[in-house]
């Protein structure tokens, strides 16, 4: 049975950088080059460290039972530029967390957000997109 209370949700999209942030990885970026690490190994290990610690510490605060990832396909069912990111990301949730992930269409879930927020005066259209994600997750074979 599906559980409002025990969900959580992922999505992938063009994100919005606070350039204290990046300021600290252009100053850890140069710190690691110049101790003679190999650059592709630098820009790994940066990655890792910016994206796992803020999912460990969400998933460990709300302890979901499932996580939901949106699947960015293009209209024709295909995989779109970003599915190969999407597809990365599940697989590293599967190693920082026991946490069962499923994956839902995503298709036509910001178009949707759009016309809405005109009409209900809302400013974030994504985060509007994730609720219309996760309330047609909940409409699925219920």
């Amino acid at each position: 049975e599906k559980t409002k209370a025990k969900s959580g949700g992922f999505s992938f999209g063009k994100k919005k950088v606070k350039v204290e942030e990046v300021l600290i990885f252009s100053k850890q970026f140069a710190n690691m080059v110049k101790a003679g690490l190999p650059i592709l190994e630098v820009l790994q290990m940066l990655r890792d460290q910016l994206e796992s610690p803020a999912i460990i510490e969400v998933i460990e605060e709300w302890k979901p039972e499932l996580i939901l990832i949106g699947m960015p396909l293009n209209m024709d069912g295909t995989d779109s530029e970003i599915m190969k990111r999407v597809v990365n990301f599940k697989k590293k949730l599967k190693n920082i967390s026991s946490v069962k992930c499923e994956f839902i269409d995503e298709r036509l879930t910001t178009f949707e957000a759009r016309l809405e927020v005109k009409d209900l005066n809302i400013k974030n259209v994504d985060s509007h997109a994730a609720k219309i994600l996760i309330e047609n997750w909940f409409n699925i074979e219920k």
